[in-house]
């Protein structure tokens, strides 16, 4: 009770005695009930019904008093189960106590517990009427927030942008909202009672409608994919579809809920950007990047081949260079219609690499020609000329030819393969096709790898020089070395300029390394010179073609000579006849500069070129060096048109005033037969191997040491 924090200050007196007597029994009974009263408050109140009962029982007695005491108690809410019961045995008490006649006692606690019976009565029809009355308030209440609810679900329903619909258990179609109806371009109406079969669609995907019977059978709450619906006027329209199962208060499936977004325009840019990344804006083929993927599918077929054309237009970029580049792109359009037309078996694909480079793939090819047949038919597809913006183009093609099994390489290296023969057709002359060959593969890969190396063999010092004398065939001095650059490669061991002089030209590595083999000539040439000034040899330097041909070279070898010190008159360059041929006749003017600074000059290899005699005379030279086969054919079995030819040449050379030197003399006949042309001078292993530095060198000083009065031999 809520009297029960504490006794509270009670009242003076008989009366408070008995009220303290009644509130300490109502305390010891069942506390089944709440008293919205303080201690002091119900102190309070027990002291004055306590003296109002006193007084309805004295001098005589009255029920009208003491009913309205006890209708008091009731209101005052103390209505446990045993308040009555022990209040009046307390009262009874305390009347009895007072003389109080028993007729009188009864009475007076008669009408006190008749008013509180009809008190409590009254509170607890009240009470009542109060729930009875809070609880239709409250039903009114739910009724309405549902009626709100679902008038605000069936808008939200009806108005959603989200195609929504609800189906029965029998898959018949209850209710769409007009999203739904209208992206299918159907009314709402229309739509219910058909059944969700009829919008099936081709492209469902398989599995989805068994998907679909295990959410109605109860299996899964919820399916999410994408699918595609008939369109009432035929075309597809994708969505993205959520079913949602909605099941009955005792869980078993009532409803199907269906959420359709429509995706039809995001999945058509999607198809947009595939195409996009996986074909070439200007022509429509497939690109670099879908060539690479279908390219990578065919090598994962087991036990099938694979084929490749490669195909380039030939001198394509005079078109662009002549016409435009708007000319040009309208070439490689009709260029890829003609190469689409030559695709004639399924699977095949045509691709473009970029630029005027254009691939053919045939994946599996039926039989081991039919790759070579396609290039030719790509070939013959080039014959005719194209006609572009009124231009009449003759462009050709050259196509590389590629076949292999796609357990016997790799799709970057086949790719490779395919590109390197296409090359092979033009170097042929274009127009052609050529077909991979592994062998010469090889041999151009380990060029192009020789190649690569050449600047870092510079650096580490790989390269280095011997000399090789250049005698009279009249004497037995030496009058001149010739510096033969060597490479001793790390792994191949030592390399002859012919195995990589072409690459250094080709790569434009020449220039570092003519220009490292001059100064290591000219620092050795100075040496021998400083050793001994009057029986020093000329140095003999090869120079490329180039090399001369290069604005800085003049400058590079007058820096050359001033660095090392050497007398220009000791240094001799040798140049084929090529070097002296530039149309802007840059080359010539330079060595004219050089041979009047005292530098000599040699054509070398003379007879293996052009040999155009007529200008022999206008060049700046001091010696004709003879071309090693015009020896070599000088036998002891050698007809007399060979030395006819050699007499001519020998004539002439000193006709027009230089020195005749004969290169790969082996033989003493040839050296005998040399001398009989007279011949100025020779060299070859007859007379000299290939020496080091220290080896002309030690020659050099026997040499010295003969001509100052020391026996000596012949050479």
């Amino acid at each position: 009770m809520g009297w029960d924090a504490g006794p509270g200050a009670l009242p003076q007196g008989s009366y408070a005695d008995l009220a303290g007597r009644w509130m300490t029994v109502l305390r010891e009974g069942a506390r089944d009930h709440i008293v919205p009263m303080s201690a002091a408050e119900t102190a309070g109140l027990l002291t004055r019904l306590t003296a109002e009962i006193c007084a309805a029982a004295t001098p005589q007695p009255d029920p009208g008093r003491a009913a309205e005491a006890g209708a008091e108690l009731a209101r005052a809410h103390l209505v446990g189960d045993e308040v009555l019961g022990r209040s009046i045995d307390v009262l009874g008490t305390h009347l009895a106590a007072l003389g109080v006649p028993a007729s009188g006692v009864v009475a007076t606690l008669g009408a006190f517990a008749n008013g509180y019976l009809r008190a409590f009565r009254a509170w607890l029809l009240a009470e009542q009427e109060s729930v009875r009355a809070a609880e239709i308030a409250a039903r009114r209440a739910a009724e309405e927030q549902l009626r709100a609810s679902e008038a605000r679900m069936r808008g939200v329903f009806a108005q959603a942008g989200v195609g929504t619909g609800l189906s029965d258990m029998t898959g018949r179609i209850i209710e769409v909202n007009a999203a739904f109806a209208e992206m299918l371009g159907y009314r709402p109406d229309e739509m219910c009672g058909m059944l969700v079969t009829d919008l099936a669609h081709p492209e469902d995907e398989s599995g989805m409608w068994e998907l679909y019977g295990m959410l109605m059978a109860g299996g899964c709450d919820s399916v999410r994919l994408e699918k595609a619906y008939p369109h009432r006027d035929g075309h597809a329209v994708w969505t993205n579809l959520n079913v949602s199962l909605i099941r009955d208060e005792r869980g078993n499936p009532q409803y199907t809920l269906v959420l359709v977004e429509d995706i039809s325009e995001q999945r058509a840019l999607q198809a947009s950007l595939r195409y996009r990344a996986h074909h070439d804006q200007l022509t429509g083929l497939a690109n670099r990047s879908y060539l690479f993927d279908a390219l990578a599918e065919a090598f994962t077929a087991p036990d099938s081949g694979v084929g490749l054309c490669y195909v380039d237009l030939d001198h394509f970029k005079t078109v662009n260079d002549t016409y435009g580049h708007a000319v040009g792109d309208e070439l490689l359009v009709a260029a890829a219609d003609r190469l689409r037309k030559c695709v004639t078996e399924p699977g095949q694909l045509v691709a473009r690499m970029g630029g005027d480079e254009f691939v053919i793939l045939v994946p599996d090819p039926r039989h081991p020609g039919e790759v070579a047949a396609l290039a030719e038919s790509v070939l013959a597809a080039f014959a005719d000329p194209f006609e572009i913006n009124g231009q009449r183009l003759r462009v050709g093609a050259s196509v590389g030819v590629m076949e292999e099994r796609s357990d016997r390489a790799d799709a970057d290296e086949f790719l490779q393969a395919a590109d390197t023969s296409m090359y092979w057709a033009k170097s042929a002359g274009r127009g052609c096709y050529a077909v991979f060959d592994p062998a010469r593969g090889r041999r151009e890969h380990a060029r192009a790898e020789l190649s690569a190396a050449i600047p870092e063999a510079l650096a580490a010092g790989e390269f280095f020089l011997d000399y090789q004398p250049i005698v009279p065939l009249s004497g037995d001095r030496i009058d001149a070395v010739e510096a033969l650059v060597r490479w001793r490669h790390p792994d191949l061991g030592v390399l002859s300029p012919v195995e990589f002089i072409d690459l250094a030209e080709d790569d434009g590595h020449i220039m570092a390394l003519g220009a490292y083999v001059l100064m290591q000539a000219c620092r050795a040439a100075r040496r021998w010179y400083d050793l001994d000034p009057e029986g020093a040899p000329i140095i003999s330097v090869n120079v490329s073609a180039v090399e001369v041909a290069d604005p800085s070279w003049l400058t590079r070898v007058e820096k050359t000579l001033t660095e090392t010190g050497i007398p220009p008159h000791r240094l001799q360059l040798e140049l084929t006849e090529r070097a002296f041929m530039a149309d802007d006749g840059g080359p010539l003017a330079a060595l004219r500069a050089l041979a009047d600074a005292g530098v000599r000059i040699a054509l070398d290899d003379f007879g293996t070129g052009y040999s155009n005699l007529a200008y022999l005379g206008q060049l700046p030279l001091q010696v004709v060096k003879l071309a090693g086969p015009f020896v070599q054919r000088i036998r002891d079995s050698a007809g007399a048109t060979d030395f006819v030819v050699l007499e001519s040449i020998v004539g002439l050379t000193h006709a027009l005033g230089f020195t005749a030197t004969a290169e790969c003399v082996e033989t003493r006949f040839q050296a005998e037969q040399l001398r009989a042309l007279h011949c100025d001078t020779a060299q070859g292993w007859y007379f000299h191997r290939p020496l080091t530095e220290e080896g002309v060198t030690e020659l050099l000083e026997g040499q010295r040491r003969d001509r100052h009065g020391s026996v000596g031999g012949t050479v």
